[in-house]
């Protein structure tokens, strides 16, 4: 399950805690959290947002009293955010407030994953990686060959550690349009790894940490191994999206997984215009 909230929901279900759960059902215009959005609401916590501020305040304390009431009846409140809260906002929204019981559960969807990667390297940059995408939906295969790198604490369910030799076999497991980072403690193995994402050819992003001379070295080598320009010119080395200084692996982390969520959900041309500017020497230095 890569949907948090409706995790938590489970939980507090089995628990018996007493919740309500507020869902935002229809929008129009400029509002802070789209159709679909939820929020659990109890007497003494929150999880989830339905975007914050004014709006989300007076959700709670309606949720609140419902709750306090044993109301059991579904409510929705029609809200145009500007005539009704004040806020700059000119959208309009209606949220609907209903008891977290089983039922509320069973009409909850499962949060589509936004990509599929398979990360390769469970080093430092690899792990911090990791702990952003824990936080997001979306599923991961992490891959590593020394089995002593992973964390000693589990990670999410959506995110499956795999120790296996020899790792890049495990590239054509992936679904097409799959995503792949590779950040191996190796240059020769990082090699074996996109040579085997490049000859599949059906990814949706690939890149491979490190400098823009790995990136004309690694190519020169893929040229002299048959593999087609237009294929190469997809590969993006430096990864990360320009304008994050600093090599900490953490900095790293926040350029890589912003980078990751720009492919997840491009522009007309974004993916094109990227990997001409990540082939421009001089963009952002990654090294192992």
């Amino acid at each position: 399950m890569t949907d948090a909230l409706k995790h938590t929901a489970c939980s507090w279900l089995r628990s018996g805690r007493p919740a309500m759960l507020v869902q935002v059902l229809a929008h129009k215009g400029s509002v802070p959290r789209e159709a679909g959005t939820r929020m659990l609401v109890a007497a003494d916590a929150v999880a989830g947002t339905i975007g914050g501020g004014h709006l989300e305040l007076q959700a709670i304390a309606r949720a609140r009293a419902r709750l306090a009431a044993g109301d059991t009846h579904p409510h929705d409140w029609p809200v145009a955010l500007g005539p009704t809260l004040g806020q700059c906002c000119g959208g309009a929204l209606t949220l609907r407030t209903t008891p977290l019981n089983a039922t509320a559960l069973a009409a909850w969807p499962d949060e589509l994953p936004l990509f599929t990667l398979q990360l390769y390297g469970a080093g430092h940059v690899g792990r911090a990686i990791v702990q952003l995408l824990a936080t997001l939906p979306c599923r991961v295969q992490w891959i590593d060959e020394r089995e002593a790198e992973f964390p000693a604490e589990d990670s999410p369910t959506h995110i499956a550690r795999l120790c296996v030799e020899p790792v890049e076999a495990e590239v054509r497991s992936a679904p097409a349009g799959a995503f792949y980072l590779v950040l191996t403690h190796s240059h020769d193995l990082d090699l074996a790894i996109t040579e085997a994402v490049l000859r599949r050819g059906d990814f949706g992003y690939l890149g491979l940490i490190g400098s823009a001379t790995k990136r004309a070295r690694f190519l020169h080598r893929f040229v002299q191994r048959g593999i087609e320009a237009d294929t190469l010119a997809r590969l993006t080395c430096p990864i990360g999206v320009p304008g994050i200084p600093g090599k900490q692996p953490e900095q790293i982390a926040v350029a890589v997984v912003a980078q990751l969520l720009q492919q997840a959900a491009p522009a007309p041309g974004a993916a094109q215009a990227w990997a001409n500017r990540a082939s421009a020497a001089g963009s952002i230095t990654r090294t192992v």
